[in-house]
């Protein structure tokens, strides 16, 4: 071997020397990344948990107002059923005292006026003895 072989072969053995730090940082940077990946995985494991454990919370509790809704729903056209029915009542009510009104009214006009008497008894006829 030549001494310019020597050389280069020194120069390279120096390169490698210098680049070796270089590389068990890196090695070093690697073994950092790898655990964060794992953490990472890790994080996003529990975090896919909660997110499939809050979205069946959240399927039962719209399960839940929706039924919540629908008992609403009925408990109202239930109470209007019963506020129709008493509305027809107090209409009815109202409607007979009205016709029991005017017919007292009525009778008691035809009554002053006397002509409900001559419609019940009609008006006595003269009666005429004669002799014989």
């Amino acid at each position: 071997m030549s001494n310019e072989e020597h050389v280069r072969i020194a120069i390279l053995e120096q390169k490698i020397e210098d680049l070796k730090p270089i590389v068990y940082k890196i090695d070093h940077a690697i073994e950092k990344l790898s655990e964060v990946n794992t953490t990472v995985s890790r994080m996003l494991a529990v975090h896919e948990e909660r997110i499939s454990k809050q979205e069946e919370i959240d399927t039962v509790l719209f399960a839940k107002v929706d039924k919540l809704s629908d008992k609403i729903d009925r408990n109202n056209d239930s109470l209007f059923a019963r506020i129709r029915a008493l509305e027809q009542k107090v209409w009815k009510i109202i409607g007979g005292f009205a016709a029991v009104t005017i017919i007292v009214n009525v009778t008691g006009l035809l009554l002053r006026t006397g002509i409900l008497n001559n419609l019940l008894a009609p008006a006595p006829q003269p009666v005429i003895i004669q002799g014989r």
